[in-house]
């Protein structure tokens, strides 16, 4: 007789809710380092410009894959208008090892002023070690967990910083970079081009449309993606989402979530609650910095 292995609780994936919880948490950390005065100042130093905040943004998330071409980072930054991307791609001289080190720097530099003697307690010391155990299991060649995401797969093949609280940055973007390229595998799966995961997005109040804009795409693509979608069944004329619409986007978060449940699977469950309970302060401090903005394409508070 076959005796069947027994499963425990830390054996079975998280609900999907508890994976979003997770990325809710996360993304603060990773994505105050896109609006602090620190990182402007170590884009400035670089040379690239700081009118604004694309030029450090696309320079610090793609400066893990290397020097790549413009229509490689279009593909990867699947919802952003393909001319912004070569724009930003292109308007610089900054090599990516240039920009790893000033994003290291920034990010360092941003932590330190937010978080101060913080970033050498223990209680951060240990959800770096937590963050990173996670970090780590997303991004492994066994059985293909990094297959198909090239982001989580480059900052997963980047040196650990010394630091805990680099550390646990890292694991961080490691994480949210996995869900984002599992993301976009689930909106391709849909059959739904940059835009038109924006149109649907927005579509279901997720943001104002306006806060959608910054992705560069202009008024008439945005108008000609609608009538696609409408063409679909998906939104009404004026870009509401219909039922079926409703149940695309709800499909799409469900998989995504799914598809990002696999490091903290492997974390378990005593592990990640956790690292929940020890993110709470700096969290608390990423979201009461003011850096971040109140709306967002994300359909996020304040990330």
């Amino acid at each position: 007789m076959t005796t069947r292995p027994h499963t425990t609780k830390d054996d079975l994936p998280p609900e999907p809710a508890r994976v979003r919880q997770l990325w809710h948490l996360l993304e603060p950390l990773h994505a105050v380092v896109y609006y602090a005065p620190e990182s402007y100042a170590e884009a400035g130093a670089l040379g690239l410009g700081t009118d604004e905040r694309w030029p450090l943004y696309f320079a610090w998330r793609a400066a893990p894959l290397g020097a790549v071409s413009p229509a490689v980072l279009s593909a990867v930054f699947h919802s952003f208008e393909p001319g912004m991307v070569e724009r930003y791609a292109t308007g610089t001289d900054v090599t990516p090892e240039e920009a790893l080190a000033g994003r290291l720097r920034a990010v360092d530099r941003t932590w330190r002023a937010l978080l101060g003697d913080a970033v050498d307690s223990a209680d951060l010391a240990e959800a770096a070690r937590l963050a990173r155990t996670a970090a780590q299991a997303a991004v492994t060649t066994t059985h293909g967990a990094a297959a198909g995401r090239p982001l989580a797969a480059a900052n997963g093949a980047l040196p650990w910083p010394e630091a805990p609280h680099l550390q646990l940055w890292q694991a961080a973007t490691i994480l949210r970079e996995h869900r984002g390229d599992g993301h976009v595998a689930a909106l391709v799966a849909a059959g739904l081009d940059g835009i038109e995961a924006l149109v649907t997005f927005a579509s279901i109040g997720a943001a104002p449309r306006a806060v959608f804009a910054s992705r560069g795409w202009s008024e008439s693509a945005w108008q000609e993606a609608t009538t696609r979608l409408r063409d679909r069944g998906l939104v009404t004329p004026d870009g509401t989402a219909t039922d079926q619409g409703r149940a695309l986007r709800a499909e799409i978060e469900h998989s995504t979530d799914t598809l990002a449940a696999a490091p903290w699977q492997a974390l378990g469950t005593a592990a990640t609650t956790r690292l929940t309970d020890l993110l709470a302060t700096p969290w608390l401090t990423m979201i009461g910095s003011g850096l971040l903005p109140t709306e967002n394409t994300l359909g996020i508070g304040k990330v």
